[in-house]
This record gives structure tokens, sequence and C-alpha cells, in this order.
């Protein structure tokens, strides 16, 4: 068994919060760093946010794999918001290669056709221009879902998800930051709808469902894209007059403050997004923003 569900399978068997199975969580009293940088230049961006957060290999050890999960459900260009940029994610993947990466994988569960949505958000060109035989872009793979359990899960006690995703030694989650017409907004915690199956059922109390998948699908970095902000017609937007431009990334180990800070960007409170609260309120993360340590812009 692999080491990452290994850990959290005997945090299940304790007792234990699902949290204390993977390294650099979230700790009762310790204000979460949150790091909030604002960059034209996206790949200086992407390594300014990376830098404040402790860098990439924090994250990443020589010989792992590496999970990189954007967003790239859409069959839309980068311009219109829907799908996290591609420099985001290429410069990303550059940063664990260098970090020693033995294996780097991107991949997410579309909802448009997968190779169009993949080709036109930008985000297959800007990882096989690396030309990286480390770095594979991956079209999901229905073998690969595995049903677990969810121990500490309120509406859901098990699902299917990808087993890639739980297996890496080290799962970056890289939401977009969007309106979303049935969540309020699509962000860290909504992104985990990329690795499971069977996501329509999840729809209803949504932002619970969430919350649940949450203690099993753990990222050690959740750094949200709000290159460009889709603020209306979410989730998959189509019109340029949608979409704002802010530049910016934010970041963070805790996946809960790192939504709570994301939502301010849309003039919005933390605790109108319910999948935020219900995080928040199992003990995921912080959503209080005046209970974070904010670096970068926002300090």
């Amino acid at each position: 068994m692999h080491r990452r569900i290994f850990l959290k399978n005997m945090m299940a068997v304790a007792g234990l919060s699902a949290t204390a199975c993977v390294p650099r969580l979230v700790q009762a009293g310790v204000a979460p760093e949150v790091a909030v940088v604002t960059n034209g230049d996206y790949a200086a961006l992407v390594r300014q946010t990376i830098d404040l957060v402790g860098g990439m290999s924090r994250f990443v050890q020589p010989g792992n794999t590496v999970v990189i999960k954007p967003n790239m459900g859409w069959d839309r260009a980068p311009e219109l918001g829907a799908n996290t940029h591609p420099l985001v994610v290429k410069t990303l993947v550059e940063l664990a290669l260098t970090a020693g990466a033995g294996r780097v994988e991107v991949f997410d569960y579309t909802c448009n056709e997968p190779r169009r949505a993949y080709q036109n958000s930008g985000i297959k060109d800007a990882v096989e221009s690396l030309a990286s035989g480390t770095v594979r872009l991956e079209h999901i793979d229905h073998r690969k879902f595995v049903e677990y359990d969810i121990p500490r899960g309120k509406k859901i006690t098990r699902w299917d998800i990808y087993r890639p995703a739980m297996e890496a030694d080290c799962y970056i989650n890289v939401p977009v930051a969007k309106h979303h017409g049935l969540s309020g907004l699509s962000l860290g915690l909504k992104n985990s709808m990329g690795v499971i199956e069977a996501r329509g059922r999840l729809h209803f109390s949504l932002g619970q469902k969430l919350a649940d998948l949450a203690t099993v699908v753990r990222a050690d970095l959740t750094v949200v894209d709000a290159t460009r902000m889709l603020l209306r017609n979410g989730p998959q937007g189509g019109r340029i007059s949608d979409v704002k431009r802010a530049d910016t990334l934010v970041a963070s180990t805790d996946p809960v403050a790192a939504d709570a800070y994301a939502t301010t960007l849309f003039d919005r409170r933390p605790d109108e997004i319910s999948s935020t609260v219900a995080a928040h309120e199992m003990g995921l993360g912080e959503m209080n923003i005046d209970k974070m340590r904010l670096l970068g812009n926002a300090s």
C-alpha cells in the first residue's frame, strides 16, 4: 500500500483527523500562511508565490511522484477564465522538475470533450512544450477510479476517487477562481470534483459533500489562479465581458484559507460559500481572514 494512503487509513482507524496524515497540514491554533501575489508576468508570479510558501523543495522531494491538478474541464481559451491558466500550470511543472520530481502528472476529469478541453485550454501545448519524459499529461482512465472510505464524512462515507490523485507523493491543487451557478464560486475544494466519479450525485448538499471529500483528498498545496477571474456565467463562461484580469495567485497549505481569501477577491465573504464553511467547521482549515498570516501583496 502506498505510504500516503497507508497513513490516511491508520489515522482513520485511530479515530484521528484525516488532516493529520499528510505532511504540512493545518495545525489547530496556528495561523495559516497565505501568499497573495500580483504580477502580470505569470512565470514570475508563480515563482514569487511558491517562494513565499517555502519553495517547491518544501513539497517535492527527489524522486517523488507529483500530481498537479488544474481545472481544465472546459473547451475554452485561456482568456475566458474557465480553466487554470496554462502558464501557471507550466511553471509549476517546471518548479517540480527542478525540485527533483521523478514523475509529474497533470490531469483533470473534464466536463467537455477531453481532447478539446486539454487543447483549447492551452494546457496541453504548455506542458508538452517542456519536452520532458518525466511529465505526463494524462487523460482520465476510468479503470483507475477506486472506491475509498470517507470515515469522517457527514453526507458521504465512501466514493470513487481517482487513484493517481490519492497515491501521489505530492498533490498540488491548482483551481481557477471563478463564478459557479450552483456553488457560488468554484475554488480549491470544488476542484476536487475533477478527481471523482458520479459528480452529479454531489449536487444536493454540495458544500458539505465537498468538505467530506476534503477529509481524504488532501492537497499538500493549493494555488488558486486568479490571473483571470470569471465573474459571471460560470463555470464555463464564454464571454470576455464576464472576465476580470487580476494577475493574482493565492497559495496556502491550508485549503480552506486559500479558498476563503480567494473569495474576497470577488468582494464576497468566506461565510457565503457553503463548502468553505463546512470544511472550516470540520476542522480542515481556517476561514477567518483575520486569523491568517498574509504574505506578499496582501501582507
